[in-house]
């Protein structure tokens, strides 16, 4: 399937971005929506009345609780589409969409000596995707499962991009499939293969001092499927008659998965030691080498033992029926998912409902991971919009800034999204992550009235001193030097259009309005109100431009836009 540079056509906030007609538009046709038409049934007596009326529609705050989700950012035509279809409707249509991917559009580009530089183009094709393209829950659901399921340009495959872009790519092709396919297709993936070094991984030869590598045996139960302590349904750790947690698995069980995944390697190859990274054999799964897998018994999961002399395909199937099967699969993926997507705090009823769902689709299918999304973004924890200490999460970085782009339009003459070194500025960036572990842990709380009362925050573990000042700064220069009004700008400057706040700053209560509309849904409260206006205030009236980047800079930077509600 071919990449696509999207260019969307959307005004690119929830509202528009013309000041004259776009202010209410979005309010008023949310008003109409629901209002009835007055009065009863007057037409003909001979002709059937009219069915029951449509449902009301969403409010604003809703809207932009979902979308902000679902998606990397509220637009206006985005709230269009949910006010059109309804939730569950618009997931089902972008479930429907195809993946717009990276490795095409890097294949297309002229490859450099140093094939390292393409990452930058892998990160620019990032932002495209994410920031224009159609499949907005596809992409959203895959920034989310490479958090969960980790490689990283960080190490061993610094000279892997096309690797890693195909990774990303296998991460949205099956963001709604099932969930066994999945944990297949990154098993074989090259990327996978070298950062956790299974590839390349051979039978033990005591004589060489040969061993399995165990790396990506105790990784993928401990942070991809299970977790370390056996669970209830409800994500809660199961005890044991001391009331300790239940460990999920052995030291024997990891060494058993490590010979099993042996003997596979870059494929294409004439033999299992001439095997070596090409342009090609590094985006397409694993070949195995029959001579270098280890076709000894193996100790899985719930004491289950893989007989001798199965070949190695054979032994990969089964070892890995043996963790689907497992029934920590449900609530961990349930927890890692509703935490990336929606809350870091969910109740176990919340997890238990979503887990359940994964455990048979109502179909009898287990891993549906299409029917899981659809579970956790219509399950009532995530639909309300009443606030309380469990409700909500920080928003990761990154989501701040394409919120912010998507909203304003962002846009650069050439149509690329060059960002140096986003891991730097926002702590992280697109398979950036400094190790296996994520840009943050799940299990991260903060020392205070967060660990006090035993809940987590995992994204304020990125939000240092130093890092929110680097990211401050950064949103500082985008509102400030990078706007539709600025003078001198290049093709390569990323651009946000102000015009519609700056057709209004010499109001400022409605200019405050515009901006609190668009990055708050209206919802600003009273302290962050006053003090915007006390520093818009400060700007004469004869600078508008200045006057309009002031709001949006304060709002944007403040901790009411940093939460996602």
């Amino acid at each position: 399937m071919g990449h696509r540079v999207i260019r969307s056509e959307s005004t690119g906030s929830l509202r528009g971005t013309r000041a004259t007609a776009g202010c209410l538009a979005l309010i008023a046709l949310i008003a109409l929506a629901g209002c009835g038409g007055g009065g009863g049934y007057s037409g003909d007596p001979a002709d059937p009345p009219a069915g029951p009326p449509p449902p009301t529609p969403p409010s604003q705050a809703e809207l932009f609780q979902f979308l902000n989700q679902a998606t990397f950012g509220v637009t206006e035509a985005e709230g269009q589409s949910v006010i059109d279809l309804g939730f569950e409707a618009w997931i089902d249509r972008q479930m429907q969409q195809p993946a717009s991917l990276q490795l095409p559009h890097l294949r297309s580009l002229p490859r450099p000596q140093v094939v390292a530089q393409l990452q930058g183009d892998r990160i620019d094709v990032w932002f495209r995707n994410v920031l224009w393209g159609p499949d907005q829950l596809r992409q959203r659901v895959a920034f989310a499962l490479s958090e969960i399921l980790v490689v990283s340009q960080v190490g061993a495959l610094q000279q892997a991009p096309y690797s890693l872009a195909g990774y990303y790519d296998t991460l949205a092709q099956n963001a709604f499939g099932n969930f066994r396919d999945l944990i297949e297709v990154i098993t074989l993936h090259p990327a996978m293969g070298v950062y956790l070094s299974m590839l390349g991984n051979q039978r033990p030869d005591p004589s060489r001092n040969i061993r399995p590598d165990e790396n990506y045996a105790r990784e993928l139960m401990q942070l991809f499927t299970l977790g370390l302590v056996d669970l209830e349904t409800n994500g809660t750790e199961k005890l044991d008659a001391q009331g300790d947690p239940i460990s999920t698995y052995s030291e024997e069980v990891i060494e058993g998965f490590a010979h099993v995944y042996t003997g596979w390697t870059y494929a294409g190859a004439a033999n299992f030691n001439q095997a070596r990274r090409n342009d090609t054999n590094q985006t397409v799964p694993m070949q195995l080498y029959p001579s270098f897998h280890d076709t000894g018994p193996k100790t899985l999961l719930n004491g289950v033992t893989l007989p001798p002399g199965q070949t190695g395909v054979q032994d990969l199937q089964d070892a890995l029926d043996n963790i689907f099967a497992h029934a920590n699969v449900g609530p961990f993926i349930a927890t890692r998912l509703i935490e990336r997507l929606v809350t870091s705090n969910p109740s176990p009823e919340y997890v238990a409902r979503v887990a359940t769902m994964f455990n048979d689709n109502g179909d009898g299918v287990r891993g549906d991971l299409g029917a899981v999304v659809k579970a956790i973004f219509l399950d009532a924890e995530a639909r309300s919009t009443a606030t309380s200490t469990t409700s909500g999460k920080l928003k990761e970085p990154l989501l701040r800034l394409t919120q912010l782009w998507r909203v304003y339009n962002a846009r650069s003459a050439n149509g690329e999204y060059r960002v140096r070194s986003p891991s730097a500025i926002f702590g992280q960036g697109p398979l950036q992550s400094p190790s296996v572990f994520n840009f943050f842990s799940p299990f991260y709380a903060p020392p205070g009235e967060i660990r006090d009362a035993g809940l987590v925050a995992p994204e304020l573990e990125i939000a240092t001193e130093y890092q929110n000042t680097v990211l401050t700064n950064f949103f500082y220069s985008q509102i400030f030097r990078y706007n539709s009004q600025s003078p001198g700008l290049r093709n390569s400057d990323i651009v946000i259009n102000i015009d519609e706040e700056v057709a209004l700053a010499a109001d400022t209560d409605a200019l405050i309005d515009r901006v609190a509309d668009k990055l708050l849904a209206g919802q600003i409260s009273d302290t962050l109100r006053t003090e915007t206006r006390g520093i818009v205030d400060q700007t004469p009236t004869t600078d508008a431009a200045a006057r309009a980047a002031e709001a949006i800079f304060f709002i944007a930077s403040s901790p009411e836009f940093a939460r996602q509600h």
